[in-house]
C-alpha cells in the first residue's frame, strides 16, 4: 500500500510522464458541449478512455445517451470495436453519468510496469473517441 501522498506522486508522475511521450493537444473537455466530456481514467485496477454524459437532468443525460446509442453501430465498426455503453455509470463519489467507454482491466497506476501498455491503450483509444467525436459533433449537438 502506498500513503495519500505517495499515491498523489506516482499519479503526477505517470500523466506529467504520458503528456511528455503523447504531446497532443487533447479535446476532453472542449466539446463545445457542457454535458458530454472526453475523459482519461486510470486508478488501482482499470485504466478508460470514456466519453462522460452528466447532467443534474435526467432527462436531458438520456436525451444524449439515447443519440449515442443511435451512434452504437459505427462507433463499434469503424471507430472502437470494444466499446461499452452504461446509461447508469456509478462514480466512486457516488454520481450517476452515463458513460461510454473502453477499459483495459487488471492494470494498477501505481505499476510502472503497466505504464507503457497503459500509455498506447490510452492515446490510440482517445484519438479514435476523437476522431468519432468530430465525425459525429453536429449530430451528437443537434
Amino acid at each position: 500500500m502506498f500513503s495519500r501522498e505517495e499515491s498523489k506522486k506516482i499519479r503526477q508522475e505517470f500523466w506529467t510522464s504520458f503528456g511528455k511521450e503523447f504531446p497532443h493537444k487533447w479535446l476532453l473537455y472542449n466539446t463545445k458541449m457542457k454535458e458530454i466530456q472526453l475523459k482519461f481514467t486510470f486508478d488501482r485496477k482499470v485504466a478508460q478512455v470514456s466519453l462522460d454524459i452528466a447532467d443534474e437532468d435526467e432527462m436531458i443525460r438520456a436525451y444524449y445517451y439515447e443519440k449515442m446509442q443511435s451512434l452504437q453501430k459505427v462507433l463499434r465498426t469503424e471507430y472502437l470495436p470494444e466499446v461499452i455503453f452504461e446509461e447508469n455509470y456509478e462514480l466512486p463519489e457516488g454520481k450517476l453519468i452515463s458513460r461510454i467507454y473502453v477499459q483495459k482491466e487488471n492494470v494498477s497506476i501505481h505499476n510502472k510496469k503497466d505504464w507503457p501498455e497503459v500509455k498506447t491503450f490510452l492515446s490510440t483509444n482517445m484519438v479514435l473517441l476523437e476522431e468519432f467525436f468530430k465525425d459525429f459533433s453536429d449530430f451528437i449537438k443537434d
